[in-house]
Parts: C-alpha cells; sequence; structure tokens
C-alpha cells in the first residue's frame, strides 16, 4: 500500500463518526463500553465505537416516542425535501462513504460506489412516496354515512440491519420510515457500524429532526433489543438477517402484537434451459453468484443447468471466475474481496468439503486463500447431489454449485424443494417458458435473464421462509402506514 493511500484511508476512519447517535446528539455509550471494527482483508482492528447497553436502547426508545407525534405533523413535502437533501448529501461523501465500507466490510471499492449509489437511490424514490401517500372518500351502500380512509404513520419503529450492505440495507428501511412519518431506532450489524453511522451524520446535516432517527451500536444485540420490542412503545419492527433469527423476533413481537416485516434467507435457484443464451447466462451468473462475493441473500445458491448445456456452462462459468483477481478491495483491478470473518470461511470451506464427499467434483477453487484476512477463491462445483448441504443451506460465498436436470417439470420441483423463497432466476430464449416457470416457482421475486433484481422502485421480498412484507416499490411505505377508518353520519 502505498503511503497516501494508507493516509487517506486513517483520514477516513479518523472522520468517522464512532458515537451512539440519540435524540440528535452524539455520545458515548452509558457503560463506556466499547466494540472493536476489524478490516476483513487483515483481520486487523480499524478503530473502536461506542458499545450500546440496554440503559442507552431505552433513551433511544423514548426519544423517539417523544419525537413521534411532532414528526408525524411534518407536511409530506418537508419530509421529501430531507430526504432529498440526505440524498445529495450521499453523492457528495460517495468517495468517503465507499471508502469508508470497503475498510469494514471488504468488498471491492467499485461495487462500494455501486452500493452507495443503490443506497441513496432509496431516499429519492421514498422522498417520492411521500407526497403520494392517499386516503379514500366513499359514500356508504345505503347512501347514510360517509366513509374516510385515512392512512397514519405506525409509530416509532425498531429497525434491525445486516452486514452485507450496511449502507442500503438502512436506507432501504430508513427511507420508508421517514417518508411515513415513523421515528425509529435503527440497530446495524456490530460488524460494520461505521457505514451507518456516517449515515445518521448527513440525516442530520439534512435537517431530520432530533429524536427521529436514533442509532445504537451494540456487541449484546438481544439484550438491547428485545426489551424494545417488548416494551410496547415500538408499534414496529423491521428486520433483515438469518431466518433462525427472524423466528426468534417474531416470538418477541407477538407479545404486544407488533406489526412486522421482515426480509430473511435465501436459497435462491439458478436455472439455465437448453435453449438459452450461454454467454448471456455465464454473465448473469457471475453478477448473482459472485456480487458481495457471494454474500447476499439474493446470491445464487444453487446453480441448475440443463444436461445438454451444462458441461459447457460450466466450463465458462469456471473460467470466467478464473479471471478475478482476489484481494484488498481497496486495489486496483480486485473483484472479490474478502469474507466478514474466519467464522464464515470456515462456514464456506465445511459446505465445499460436504459437496466434494457427497459426490460433487470440484472444477475451480476450492480451498481457502492463504495469508491474513478472510479470503476464499471463486469455487466452481460440478454434479452437486441433492444430498449436499449447500442445497438446503445458504452458502454466503464465492461458490458456484452446478447441478444438471433433465426436464421443466423436474427443475421447478427442485427449484421448490426448499423452505426458502426469496429470489430465483431463469434464463430461457422462449417467453412462454419464461412465464411459465416465472409463474409456478415459489419466491417472491424472479429474474428473467438478469442476475439482478434489486432496484429501489420494485417491491423486494420473499415467500415461506425467506420473509413477510415487502421493500422498495410503491408497496414499501406501506408497511410504515396503518390504515384509519372514519364513519360520518349524514342526517
Amino acid at each position: 500500500m502505498t503511503a497516501p493511500a494508507a493516509q487517506r484511508e486513517a483520514q477516513v476512519i479518523q472522520d468517522a463518526p464512532k458515537q451512539l447517535f440519540i435524540d440528535g446528539q452524539w455520545r458515548s455509550a452509558r457503560s463506556g463500553r466499547t466494540l472493536e471494527v476489524v478490516d476483513p482483508s487483515t483481520a486487523e482492528v480499524v478503530c473502536t465505537v461506542a458499545d450500546a447497553s440496554e440503559e442507552d436502547g431505552w433513551d433511544a426508545l423514548r426519544a423517539a416516542q417523544r419525537a413521534q407525534r411532532e414528526f408525524a405533523a411534518v407536511p409530506p413535502r418537508r419530509r421529501a425535501e430531507m430526504l432529498m437533501g440526505a440524498f445529495e448529501l450521499m453523492h457528495q461523501r460517495k468517495d468517503d462513504l465507499a471508502l469508508l465500507m470497503t475498510l469494514e466490510m471488504g468488498k471491492p471499492l467499485t461495487e462500494a460506489y455501486g452500493e452507495v449509489a443503490y443506497a441513496a437511490e432509496f431516499f429519492r424514490h421514498f422522498a417520492e412516496e411521500a407526497t403520494r401517500i392517499s386516503g379514500n372518500y366513499q359514500v356508504a351502500p345505503a347512501g347514510n354515512a360517509r366513509f374516510l380512509v385515512a392512512r397514519q404513520p405506525v409509530g416509532p419503529s425498531l429497525l434491525i440491519t445486516p452486514w452485507n450492505f450496511p449502507l442500503a440495507m438502512g436506507t432501504r428501511k430508513l427511507g420508508p420510515a421517514i417518508a411515513a412519518g415513523c421515528t425509529s431506532v435503527l440497530k446495524p450489524a456490530s460488524q460494520t457500524p461505521l457505514s451507518m453511522l456516517a449515515l445518521a451524520q448527513i440525516l442530520h446535516e439534512a435537517e431530520v429532526p432530533a429524536g427521529v432517527v436514533n442509532i445504537l451500536v451494540t456487541s449484546d444485540s438481544g439484550g438491547v433489543m428485545e426489551p424494545l420490542i417488548r416494551s410496547g412503545i415500538a408499534r414496529k419492527l423491521s428486520f433483515t438477517g438469518s431466518t433462525s433469527v427472524g423466528k426468534m423476533l417474531l416470538e418477541q413481537c407477538a407479545s404486544t402484537v407488533m406489526r412486522t416485516s421482515m426480509e430473511l434467507g435465501g436459497n435462491a435457484a439458478f436455472v439455465v434451459f437448453d435453449d438459452a443464451d450461454l454467454d448471456k447466462a455465464v454473465d448473469g451468473a457471475v453478477l448473482a453468484k459472485m456480487r458481495n462475493s457471494g454474500e447476499a441473500c439474493t446470491a445464487a445458491n444453487r446453480i441448475f443447468a440443463h444436461r445438454s448445456i451444462a458441461e459447457e456452462f460450466s466450463r465458462r462459468l469456471a473460467e470466467r471466475l478464473r479471471q478475478m483477481r482476489v484481494g484488498r478491495g481497496v486495489d486496483d483491478g480486485v473483484a472479490v474481496g474478502p469474507l466478514i470473518d474466519e467464522k464464515q470461511q470456515k462456514k464456506v470451506q465445511e459446505l465445499v468439503d460436504d459437496a466434494v464427499r457427497s459426490g460433487a467434483s470440484v472444477l475451480l477453487g476450492g480451498e481457502p486463500a492463504a495469508g491474513e484476512g478472510y479470503f476464499y477463491p471463486p469455487t466452481v462445483l460440478t454434479d452437486v447431489p441433492r444430498e449436499a448441504r449447500m442445497w438446503s443451506e445458504e452458502i454466503f460465498g464465492p461458490v458456484a454449485p452446478v447441478t444438471p436436470f433433465d426436464s421443466e417439470e423436474e427443475v421447478i420441483d427442485w427449484v421448490n424443494a426448499t423452505e426458502y423463497g426469496l429470489v430465483n432466476y431463469v434464463y430461457t430464449e422462449s417467453l412462454n417458458r419464461a412465464l411459465r416457470v416465472a409463474e409456478q416457482v415459489e419466491s417472491g421475486m424472479v429474474g428473467i435473464n438478469q442476475g439482478v433484481v434489486s432496484n429501489p422502485a420494485a417491491p423486494f421480498g420473499g415467500v415461506k421462509e425467506s420473509g413477510l412484507g415487502r421493500e422498495g416499490g410503491d408497496t414499501g411505505i406501506d408497511e410504515f402506514l396503518e390504515t384509519k377508518y372514519i364513519g360520518i353520519a349524514m342526517d
């Protein structure tokens, strides 16, 4: 690393907020505790940040509670202006935000820039949705009353975001919450708090009022968040993370019948039919598998290629992945960064070893990279059997398991043979087949001849154990609005 590059990294870390953001103020944790932020490409600590306790959590929720009534009365246009102000500031600071994200999470800098733009777009999208919140006026069927239907903010909301998209998952929740007039307490993942703390500073400068957005970083997620969930003060929980944690949170929410939206685990299938354009299919597979080094709930977890083209498809895919440079995300030309930590690196290797024991063959990769950091090379496995664990478990790494299939009916059954249903991908040149398969696969989203489906203007979410509700699109704001019916008697 050159001296200027090292100085730039050190300056970005130094300038990043490292305290809790509560009621419009930066403050240390009441206990004085801190937690370490680790660069996964070096396994070295880059800084420490405040580590919230339960008492800090209560301070944040009470601040949100106090601010709720006044913020709900803020005109929609003004809320939209706040979001647009934050959108513009994010673009102005894209260099710092991207570098900060790469240092704490590891993704290549080019992908980090892409996430900054994607994250900012949620603020612009929901700025526009803020002014479109509508109601209804209706004459009662008997003519003796009038019905007014209003949509109002659900109230103080708890937002929990993951480490893999540390900026975009925050804006995807904060955008609709602010647009709807809801205050919030957001807890980012402890591995990647810096992006969200930087966003809190931006929202503060965009004149979001004190108490409307509160950021809690903590190493004790359950101890801090469970009391808030059960308090009865918070009226909404939005969570992105694993299905196992989501189920636990749903049980906690049941005690107060709290409204919930959940974006949980995935087991995406990527299906390549015999009539597919193989060049496009390989391009799409690289996107669907390797985005974020495979650490995405939308990542292609099971790749099914028709037996007649499976060998050729696998060969082309392996050749493409072989060309992808693995390294520290800030270095030029790097396309694959490290995994988030040693635990994830070991899990990926366990899944690969299990698949090989089950009968799969290694076409590319298959062993963790030597040296510092939590790197794993792009890997292609062929003839992966249904008995392999990676058929049912999220890989969350740069491993592409390919299984041949013989018929449309067979592959649809295989695609649906999972408790998850977030997204699936289908490659075919037949429009009829594309629609037929899209209608039969059990998932909240389907990509037809495209390897990326995420878009702030489209509804994102899954079925079965992949979650509840939708984020983004014109339905994302609905998750933060309640419907109120007002009946008026007529003389």
